[in-house]
Order: structure tokens, then sequence, then C-alpha cells
């Protein structure tokens, strides 16, 4: 997938990458870990029952020129645009959400990229507990640490990758996929239905969540939680206090047209 008014030295500004670029998987580790700590993942045009655009064009201008983030969609697709841009054979994957008390569609959207004779599951658009660097499918039943976070890749039963995350003292299931081929216009169903069902939280709250080198800062509704190495802030805002955030820790540039 690509758009026309994306360009790699774009995408590279607006990541604030400045370093070497190449067909490798230190660029791609690299370029993912830059992009989760500018780009936000959020789901304001949701909240203002705007829609969420699967245009190439419309995702590229809305977080390159706009100075936007996205939900998985946009933020992956995104960074699709890059590995096409660098010559990185990569491929769409759909994955059901675990997290959940009941079984729900494979409604979520990540990357396999194949680099280095290897395959990667690289995914910047899960949220709170996204992965922060490219996880080798090879790699097995293994904890990952990255930074302060620790996950671990296992094959289940029915032979999916289950992704699972330390959380609350546990593992717990985060989403499990396959790697059967998926095309950009497969996801358009999921993403009408994360973006108009009233039982999907994108509907139901405000989420907004932006990594950084030392945890993350994440608002649901009007509470922002902040995690890093101290501990976690938990602080109940008002709409003001909500607009200051979404500028200036979450550096969003808001237009007038999205409610917030």
């Amino acid at each position: 997938m690509q758009a026309r008014n994306f360009t790699l030295s774009r995408y590279l500004e607006r990541i604030g990458h400045d370093g070497p670029v190449g067909p490798d998987i230190a660029t791609v580790a690299a370029l993912m870990r830059r992009q989760l700590f500018t780009v936000p993942f959020e789901n304001l045009d949701v909240q203002a029952g705007l829609g969420v655009s699967l245009e190439p064009d419309d995702i590229a201008a809305k977080i390159l020129a706009r100075g936007r983030g996205g939900y998985c969609y946009e933020v992956n697709g995104l960074f699709a645009m890059a590995l096409q841009a660098l010559g990185v054979p990569y491929r769409y994957v759909a994955a059901r959400p675990m997290f959940y008390p009941v079984k729900r569609p494979k409604t979520h959207m990540a990357l396999v990229v194949h680099v280095g004779g290897a395959d990667w599951l690289c995914d910047l658009g899960f949220g709170s507990y996204g992965i922060r660097a490219p996880l080798a499918l090879a790699d097995l039943d293994r904890e990952v640490r990255q930074d302060m976070d620790r996950f671990m890749l296992s094959r289940a039963d029915n032979g999916e990758y289950l992704l699972r995350a330390w959380a609350g003292g546990q593992w717990q299931n985060q989403y499990a996929f396959d790697l059967s081929p998926q095309e950009w216009i497969d996801f358009a169903p999921a993403n009408y239905l994360n973006s108009t069902h009233p039982d999907a939280i994108f509907v139901q709250k405000r989420v907004v969540v932006l990594h950084s080198e030392t945890g993350r800062s994440i608002l649901v509704g009007n509470a922002l939680k902040v995690v890093s190495p101290d501990g976690v802030v938990e602080t109940a805002l008002d709409e003001a206090d909500v607009t200051q955030a979404l500028r200036g820790r979450f550096g969003l540039s808001l237009a007038a047209e999205v409610a917030i």
C-alpha cells in the first residue's frame, strides 16, 4: 500500500528519525520505536462522528500533514508505507483481540515483516499493551523484555500465534493471529465495526495512548494514566485539561472540527 502524498523523508521528519535507514531489521526496529513515541494511538475522529478513512492518501495527510495519530489501521498502514518505501517485504495479518470476556471477531490489524531471512511481528496500533519492538515469530515461548514491558509469543493448539503480555502479575492474552493472506480492503468491515458499532470501545470512549522511553500515557474518557518506572499516576481531567493534555502531553494538532 502506498499513498501519492507519502514520502520517506516526510515520514522520517514526522517521527523525528535522523539516523541511517536501510532494508534491515535495525531500521525497522528504530522506525517502529520512533513512530510509537511521536504518533499517538487515538480515536478522536470516531468520537467526533467523522468516520475513519482507509484511503492511503487520507491516512498520510492526517498523520504527516495534520499532526494527528490514528488507530490500528491508520498507524500500521502508515508504517506499511514506510516499509514499502524501504523495500522491506511485509504482509497484513488479521488478529483477534483476546482480552474481552467473550470471543470477538478478528478486528485488529498488525504486520508481519520479512527481513534478514526471518519473519517479525510489528504492531504500532494496539494501545497500552502493544509491543515496542519487532518480535521474531521463530522465538516462541520465551519472555522478551522491551523497556519496562514483558511479552511472549506462543503457538496455540489451533496453530495460531498468541501474543501475551505480563500485566497484573500474570501473563494475559492480548491477541491471536495466523499468516493467512490479507489485503488492505479486507479490513474495511472491521474498520466500519470499530468506528460505528455501539459495543465498540472506540465508539464508547475516547482512547489516546502515546509511548515514551520511560513508559506510556493513556487517556480513556477523562481519566489520564501515566505509567513510568516510578509507578502509575492516575488523574481525572475536566474538558479543558483534556484539551491541554491532547495538545501538550500527546502532541496532537487538533482541528476545529474534531470534537474533544
